[in-house]
């Protein structure tokens, strides 16, 4: 297990319940890396990879 499965099952078991929107998670995830600039190049990755997920399923 990575260290970030805990956080992921965390957020599963505490949210994993809840309807949310992409504009609601941009949103989030903009804050957090207003408060977390470290965090700038993951989170890009992240929405970037969340974004094209359609696109990998094109190609196959």
């Amino acid at each position: 297990m990575y260290f970030t499965d805990r956080g992921i099952e965390e957020l599963s078991s505490r949210r994993g319940e809840e309807e949310f929107t992409f504009e609601w998670l941009a949103e989030q995830l903009r804050t957090f890396v207003d408060l977390n600039p470290d965090f700038e190049v993951p989170v890009e990755r992240l929405a970037t990879w969340l974004a094209r997920l359609d696109d990998e399923d094109e190609e196959d």
